[in-house]
């Protein structure tokens, strides 16, 4: 699995010109869910979202995580960052799952996010097309990779 996290102030996913999800401060996550995935994946990157510290204390150092400061998280499912670009210019996405596979995966990723203590997660429409926006904060963008 790989999750690009962007630290935001806030963010929002339209699907045919209708927003199905918005959020204040927290986090944006693009989530792409690979052939190989499991479970075991899906936790990990769950727990290490929950609690990187990457939201400022009273001193203004990275501190505290989402969950410390009562942030907020939009995940949406993006099968396109497991693109491999090694070969011709046209991307293959042979190592995303199909979506059979990544959508109940997205779903357990999300669950395993609210009870590592993160009060609220909201999620795009899976398979859809989608319009993200968002205020990146920081900016504050990371790859995690599992």
């Amino acid at each position: 699995m790989r999750v690009v996290l962007q630290r935001v102030k806030r963010a929002s996913v339209t699907v045919e010109g209708e927003t199905v999800a918005s959020i204040g401060e927290g986090l944006l996550l693009l989530v792409g869910v690979g052939r190989e995935d499991g479970e075991a994946e899906a936790e990990w990157l769950a727990g290490k979202v929950a609690s990187l510290r990457i939201f400022g204390d009273e001193q203004g150092k990275m501190n505290l995580s989402v969950r410390d400061v009562g942030g907020e998280v939009l995940a949406v499912s993006q099968f396109t960052l497991l693109a491999d670009t090694r070969k011709g210019n046209r991307p293959s996405f042979i190592r995303a799952a199909n979506p059979e596979e990544a959508e109940p995966l997205f779903e357990y990723f999300c669950e395993r996010l609210r009870e590592a203590g993160v009060s609220s997660v909201e999620t795009g429409v899976f398979g859809a097309v989608m319009d993200v926006e968002l205020v990146n904060a920081g900016p504050v963008t990371i790859v995690l990779d599992r």
